[in-house]
């Protein structure tokens, strides 16, 4: 498996708090705000992980787009093209070097990951602990969201803190601290909130010829 296989972790990771007034009204209150307000969004971003000192970071980049609850697109363009995308029924991995696709139902596979959040029912404190982060001298308004103890979601799913960064209106950064010690950062640019999709933007059709593993709900 190549590196950047869980990505439901970096995935969640995008958007829903894209804009508004993050600084005047508290980092914790615009992010419940943006849950609430914010039906979709699409942009790019940027990724960058950081393992322990003496492994070098890792890249990549993409585009992604999404539709509360629980439908979205995030491609992967370098360093090699990886697609995931969910109806809100069934979750699509489709890597084009291996020519293989995988698919699960999406069930709770959000559980307590950014995409829990953004891409969610937005009960996000059922599954999070949310507080004002520190101010890491950035000049972003910090939410620090830690996943809530004792169910085994958020232990499976492997993180121990997410970080949002507001640049005062809309969403500049995410940082994920997993328990294995990486530091995945990603940044947005681009943003588009509330644009229309064409009904099949989140449907996926495997090409022909490809492995498929997994059981495909009926259509």
């Amino acid at each position: 498996m190549k590196g950047y296989r869980g990505v439901l972790g970096a995935l969640g990771v995008v958007v829903s708090l894209l804009s508004g007034n993050a600084m005047s009204i508290g980092a914790v209150d615009s992010l419940r705000q943006f849950i609430t307000s914010t039906n979709g969004a699409e942009g790019e971003f940027r990724q960058t992980v950081v393992g322990r000192p003496g492994q070098p970071a890792q890249q990549a980049s993409g585009k992604f787009s999404f539709s509360r609850p629980g439908k979205f697109r995030w491609e992967y363009d370098l360093p090699y093209p990886q697609l995931l995308v969910s109806d809100g029924k069934q979750l699509w991995s489709w890597d084009r070097d291996l020519r293989q696709v995988m698919v699960r139902p999406l069930g709770n596979a959000l559980g307590a990951t950014p995409a829990g959040i953004l891409f969610g029912q937005g009960e996000i404190e059922r599954d999070f602990i949310l507080s004002e982060g520190m101010d890491s001298g950035e000049k972003l308004a910090w939410v620090e969201a830690r996943p809530r103890l004792g169910g085994d979601e958020a232990a499976s799913n492997g993180f121990q803190l997410f970080r949002f960064g507001f640049d005062g209106k809309r969403l500049q950064r995410l940082t994920l601290l997993d328990n294995f010690g990486q530091t995945t950062v990603i940044e947005f640019t681009a943003l588009r909130i509330n644009p229309s999709f064409a009904p099949k933007h989140f449907h996926f059709e495997p090409p022909a010829g490809v492995d498929i593993l997994g059981d495909p709900l009926p259509p």
